[in-house]
């Protein structure tokens, strides 16, 4: 009689057991939760033999979907920002680009200057790795729940071109200002005749102090050539990329006066939000 009556209560609780799992699936279902849905069993177990506590279950299995949708949400954002390759941080190479201190870009990666809506500029002569630093920050913002777009200094101009043909230009403008970080690559590395140097100073303009830019290029603001006597060359003098250069020992990147070391290797970083503990002279 014993042996029947443990028999019974056994396969009730198997029964039941079988219920509540088709119930946590039609539930995990609904709510969309499919992360949880696959967790929930191992969960159960392990919360078991550990004797968590309901709370701390209920915890556990939120953890995991979250962390499910952020990753899937922040990969959805690095497909949708047009990267032309994938490049991480940790990926950088130092040694090659001399004089770059890893805590300034360690702190870019931070993110801070996207939520302060400023900006970052990485100049440098052609393989400095400007454009791996901008993606590698870039998918940063991603990963963090930002959305992102990158593009060529001349896509963004023949985009830019195309609205205003189609008399678009103002709510293009209004679009890309919901994006909080553009990244806007190869600046000057083709000269931009002067209603193509407006265009990207309205971009700019449109953003200042309302979403950031991360801005590379192989020319220093100063060039003439680089926005041929437009205002897009007034703006970039301004506070809009007003900031820091980072260099050795707080100095600015770059050879001394009569210092003939080769520049070809060097890279210079502009921010208006570095800590004063990595910052360089203003300027």
């Amino acid at each position: 009689m014993t042996t029947k009556t443990a028999t019974t209560k056994t396969a009730a609780a198997s029964v039941a057991s079988r219920d509540l799992t088709a119930e946590i699936g039609f539930l995990t279902r609904a709510l969309k939760a499919p992360t949880m849905r696959e967790a929930v069993a191992r969960l159960a177990e392990r919360a078991r033999a550990e004797s968590w506590t309901h709370e701390e279950f209920l915890v556990a299995c939120l953890q995991r979907e979250v962390s499910a949708r952020e990753s899937h949400g922040g990969e959805g954002r690095i497909r949708a920002a047009r990267f032309p390759s994938r490049k991480s941080l940790e990926e950088f190479d130092f040694d090659h680009a001399r004089g770059l201190k890893r805590d300034t870009i360690a702190h870019l990666g931070t993110l801070d200057f996207v939520v302060a809506k400023d900006n970052v500029v990485f100049l440098g002569p052609p393989g400095t790795g400007k454009t791996h630093l901008a993606i590698g920050i870039a998918i940063r913002a991603c990963q963090a729940g930002h959305r992102v777009l990158f593009a060529t200094a001349s896509q963004w101009v023949a985009r830019l071109a195309e609205a205003h043909q189609g008399g678009r230009l103002q709510q293009e403008l209004i679009r890309l200002g919901r994006y909080p970080l553009l990244v806007v690559d190869e600046v000057g590395y083709i000269p931009f005749e002067p209603e193509a140097a407006n265009l990207f100073f309205q971009l700019v303009s449109s953003r200042y102090e309302r979403a950031s830019l991360i801005v590379t290029s192989n020319k220093p603001f100063g060039k003439a050539h680089l926005f041929a006597r437009t205002c897009a060359e007034v703006a970039l003098k301004r506070d809009m990329f007003a900031g820091i250069r980072v260099g050795r020992g707080g100095r600015a990147v770059g050879p001394r006066r009569g210092d003939r070391r080769d520049r070809s290797s060097l890279l210079r970083v502009s921010s208006r939000r570095l800590p004063r503990r990595v910052s360089g002279r203003s300027y």
